[in-house]
């Protein structure tokens, strides 16, 4: 049961991705991302080291495809910035993984956070833009 499950959700998460414009993907990946932190959080509290690594490792791919994402050439200093902050994220969430620190859990959802909430933000007309229009 557990095996469909988890098959229906690829499935589904699969379908949406294939039809959302880059912006919701963008979206999608923020909230994954602060889901699995919010996993890693709660497993390193309950002391699921097996648990902790996965959710962490999956946090840590998340947040590094958003950064490899950055048109550093295109977006000049938001790039830069983004970036900056992606390492940041990257660093406290290894430190969390390897202290099995909640902290440094907080610290990076914080930042992720506020990065998600400035993206939600953006106007709708101006989603399908690039820096390419």
């Amino acid at each position: 049961m557990r095996g469909s499950l988890q098959s229906y959700r690829k499935v589904s998460l699969d379908s949406s991705i294939a039809v959302a414009s880059p912006h919701k993907v963008i979206q999608m990946m923020f909230a994954g991302a602060l889901e699995r932190l919010a996993q890693g959080r709660y497993a390193i509290e309950q002391n699921n080291l097996e648990l902790k690594g996965v959710s962490l490792g999956k946090a840590v791919s998340i947040v590094a495809g958003l950064n490899s994402s950055l048109n550093m050439e295109a977006d000049g200093d938001v790039a830069s910035n983004l970036s900056s902050l992606y390492d940041f994220m990257l660093q406290r969430i290894s430190d969390a993984n390897v202290n099995n620190d909640v902290q440094a859990i907080d610290d990076a959802t914080g930042v992720l956070r506020t990065i998600k909430e400035a993206w939600d933000a953006i106007p709708t007309e101006l989603h399908e833009l690039s820096s390419e229009s």
